[in-house]
């Protein structure tokens, strides 16, 4: 079952023991991604924008995609007042276990885990250079399914892309008025953090001085990229 809070969320004493035993968890869903349907009850949604420009070519060493592939290797886009992740900077990012929290309405708290399962990385494409990783839901989580967090940069145009795709159904909820809050508001709060996850990359790859914002931070201040976000649920084909 999903951890929960209302008003607050965990220590860093709690949060270490919760990380401890979220190693041992197994993954809350069996099928594979091709198993992944709208027919079989999945859902499925993706967002994507160009979030920067370099020069064409290869990526610099430490140009714009160079600065984001640290921020997607850290979870860095993630707006920590909707999504915040826990884990273990030190651990290699394959394999890496994370504690999601997610608020909602600001005073609820949800703690879920997940594990990345793939790391996707192309440095010898002709066309393109491309890095992300992916990560699965585990037992308890309050979503199960999987998550693709892809940037890419095109050489021929220098344009850096970032696109965040899903495939998930409803998981173990705590009760039942949290089951109903996630049907009601979930859409809200998902597509904001999609707008937000692109604008805050846009300015993480723009300037190696920004950092990504603390909780109690004002609203995004730069021109936010254009972003394509498209959800397709289960109940669409009926």
């Amino acid at each position: 079952m999903a951890g929960w809070r209302i008003g607050r969320g965990w220590t860093e004493a709690e949060l270490e023991a919760r990380l401890a035993r979220a190693q041992r968890l197994p993954r809350n869903f069996s099928d594979s991604p091709e198993e992944m349907t709208l027919e079989r009850g999945w859902h499925h949604y993706f967002s994507e924008a160009v979030i920067g420009r370099e020069d064409p070519g290869p990526p610099r060493a430490e140009g714009p995609f160079a600065r984001g592939r640290i921020a997607v290797a850290s979870y860095a886009f993630s707006d920590p007042r909707i999504v915040i992740g826990h884990f273990d900077p030190e651990a290699p990012l394959l394999g890496r276990v994370m504690l999601l929290e997610l608020r909602a309405l600001r005073v609820l708290h949800y703690l879920g885990a997940v594990v990345v399962s793939a790391v996707h990385e192309d440095e010898a494409g002709e066309e393109q250079t491309a890095y992300g990783f992916r990560y699965d839901t585990l037992e308890g989580h309050i979503e199960c399914g999987l998550e693709w967090f892809l940037l890419t940069k095109a050489h021929r145009t220098g344009d850096l892309r970032f696109r965040i795709e899903a495939f998930w159904r409803p998981g173990q909820f705590p009760n039942w008025w949290s089951r109903l809050g996630f049907a009601y508001l979930g859409p809200r709060y998902q597509r904001e953090w999609h707008h937000k996850a692109h604008a805050l990359m846009a300015r993480l790859v723009r300037d190696p001085a920004v950092r990504a914002p603390d909780a109690g931070d004002g609203r995004l201040v730069h021109a936010d990229p254009a972003v394509v976000f498209k959800r397709f649920k289960a109940h669409d084909l009926h």
